[in-house]
């Protein structure tokens, strides 16, 4: 169904460029300045810090919308065509955005994969997991998925910072040594970022992280030394965990005194709920980043704000 709905749209698209007066190479060059297109949060927030006001940016996936269910519009694919710059994740769930790419004429566009700017890992399947459905009946032909969520961990976001910051560079020279600038101080405060969580993990305790949820923080959890129980992994479709699950992380929860179970960001938290109220845990949101409500984007939430405050529920949960 959603390559149907994607295969629809390049038609719409065709037609619309087809027909459209001419506007020029670029949607947003009218005013002169390098337009960037993202389709998820944290590289959005990464070219804030870094161009500010200088570049016409714009994020595909909307505030409070599920990216692994993401189907683009026809306008989102003339944006991405008409862009100077154009950043996605690379991953399973951006797929649809390499169907795009091949369809299109981008010879003008600058294209950054996430997951090509540091060494991708793979899933994992943890003790107590919710295989996916198709899992369970086909291990033999089972492909391995790449983690996508290569931001969650402060050292990968500095290295994308890094990718991306090269880019806007040779697409705007005249603001390049603003943009230089600001890639050094925004460097610096995701250096402070990591110590923080250093600080945190080498004070707490050795308990594991317990999440009721999908668990998008592999990144994250190796760059820590962490061990952790979910109940999905970070890319599962599944919503419903089966009762074999839930009842592993409750006796994973009692058996180790495990005082906080995390929920991800615009998530139903039942499994979470399930959890607490059976033991006593206390619930805690722990934010990959991925998407933000519309509340807090149009507040100007940045990525630093949101791992800083995972650092807070973090400390908590391990001592």
């Amino acid at each position: 169904m959603k390559r149907f709905f994607i295969i629809i749209s390049l038609l719409i698209f065709c037609g619309i460029t087809v027909f459209a007066k001419p506007q020029g190479d670029r949607a947003g060059n009218d005013n002169g300045k390098v337009t960037v297109v993202t389709t998820v949060f944290p590289p959005y927030d990464f070219i804030r810090e870094i161009a500010g006001a200088n570049v016409n940016l714009s994020m595909l996936l909307p505030p409070g919308a599920e990216s692994h269910s993401f189907e683009p519009t026809p306008q989102d694919i003339i944006k991405i065509q008409r862009s100077d710059i154009f950043i996605y994740v690379g991953g399973e769930s951006d797929a649809w955005a390499d169907r795009i790419l091949s369809s299109i004429k981008t010879g003008k566009t600058k294209i950054i994969s996430l997951m090509d700017c540091v060494d991708v890992v793979e899933e994992e399947l943890v003790e107590g997991m919710q295989e996916e459905e198709e899992e369970e009946h086909d291990h033999d032909h089972e492909e391995a998925e790449l983690d996508e969520h290569v931001w969650t961990s402060p050292r990968n976001a500095k290295l994308i910072v890094e990718k991306i910051s090269a880019a806007l560079c040779e697409a705007d020279p005249a603001n390049a040594p603003g943009y230089r600038t600001n890639t050094a101080a925004y460097l610096e405060k995701l250096d402070v970022l990591d110590a923080a969580f250093r600080d945190v993990v080498s004070r707490g305790t050795q308990k594991p992280l317990v999440f009721g949820d999908r668990f998008p923080f592999r990144y994250f959890a190796d760059a820590y030394g962490l061990s952790y129980f979910a109940a999905f992994r970070g890319c599962s479709t599944e919503t419903e965990a089966s009762a074999a699950t839930v009842a592993f992380l409750i006796n994973k929860v009692r058996d180790e005194k495990i005082p906080v179970v995390f929920h991800i960001e615009l998530s139903n938290e039942k499994i979470a709920d399930t959890i607490c109220e059976a033991t006593g845990a206390k619930k805690l949101l722990f934010h990959a980043a991925h998407n933000v409500t519309k509340r807090d984007f149009d507040r100007g939430i940045t990525y630093l704000e949101i791992m800083t405050g995972n650092a807070e529920t973090l400390k908590e949960a391990l001592h």
